[in-house]
């Protein structure tokens, strides 16, 4: 990545983002999920360093070329060994949770779904024995590149993924891939394809919709030669022979723009989901208790916008 799309702390605010981190951990009731909890995480994001906060509101405002920003040497390194169960997610106030959960804040609203991974707002993204070759983050295969959650009407406007510990290899590498590049290798005509209702993106089996309920969407919109993207490699499927030619191409011309970062413990990659793709690398777990871990939250900015799916004072979306 182009040194604009890298952020990385000095020792003294490294110290100071771990000062906050040490305060949340110490809040009652110490439980990520639970409002009081959050409540608080959102006023110490504002105690984080000035320079980072300020690069923050300028990645919100425009998120470059990149469509991702890589903030380096944050506190909140793994403690314990590395969970390996399906489903896992980080429901008590260690430091990375704390961590995240304050960068994340200084972007938006966090906000989770009822049916992934049990809700929870700091999810594990860590390799569970039997689900190697799973397109999924259980998985340590090559994942596809795909916007997260391409299916659902209220995607996460941002991804956070802080490595709190890395692989045994250092190869395992989070790969981005940004449309507003992307784009300008696009013939007109597939432009045009892409931009009309002639897709379908799958949901997986834990959110319950069969697939031909599935609604038809566009991969492409907004401004033409600036665009939104929804698409999911593994799962988009084109309604026609022109809408399959298309997604060929538009894969072909975001693998030419994929960059790839091999994450270490304190970096957070942020990555704005409306224009910016991502996927991994393969890698080789051991279950050892020392393989890959990142901590994962999904961020919205206009958090009314998500009010019909969710409490009035909550964060998990039906």
């Amino acid at each position: 990545m182009d040194e604009n799309a890298v952020f990385t702390l000095t020792a003294e605010e490294r110290a100071q983002a771990r000062a906050g981190a040490d305060r949340l951990t110490g809040t009652p009731p110490r439980k990520v999920d639970e409002p009081a909890w959050v409540d608080e995480c959102r006023i110490a994001s504002t105690t984080l360093p000035q320079r980072l906060r300020a690069r923050l509101a300028e990645f919100r405002r425009d998120p470059g070329p990149n469509g991702a920003l890589l903030v380096r040497n944050l506190p909140g390194a793994a403690e314990r060994p590395t969970p390996n169960e399906a489903g896992s997610v980080e429901r008590d106030a260690t430091p990375g949770a704390a961590v995240i959960g304050m960068v994340s804040m200084q972007l938006g609203e966090v906000i989770a779904y009822r049916n992934e991974k049990s809700g929870a707002l700091v999810q594990n993204v860590v390799p569970v024995p039997g689900r190697e070759t799973q397109q999924s983050n259980a998985g340590s295969t090559r994942l596809e590149m795909h916007v997260e959650n391409a299916f659902h009407p209220r995607r996460p406007d941002y991804v956070g993924l802080l490595c709190v510990r890395a692989d045994h290899e250092r190869v395992a590498g989070l790969q981005v891939g940004c449309i507003r590049r992307a784009v300008h290798e696009l013939p007109e005509d597939v432009r045009a394809v892409l931009a009309e209702p002639r897709f379908t993106t799958q949901a997986p089996p834990s959110f319950g919709r069969p697939d031909d309920a599935a609604p038809a969407h566009a991969v492409l919109t907004g401004e033409p030669t600036d665009p939104d993207v929804q698409v999911d490699f593994h799962a988009t499927h084109g309604h026609d022979a022109d809408a399959k030619n298309a997604l060929e191409v538009l894969r072909d011309a975001v693998e030419t723009v994929v960059e790839t970062l091999v994450l270490l413990p304190g970096d957070l990659a942020l990555v704005d989901n409306r224009v910016t793709l991502h996927g991994r690398t393969l890698f080789t777990p051991r279950y050892d208790g020392n393989d890959r871990w990142l901590y994962r939250t999904f961020v919205h900015l206009d958090h009314r916008r998500s009010r019909p799916l969710r409490d009035l004072h909550g964060h998990v979306l039906a």
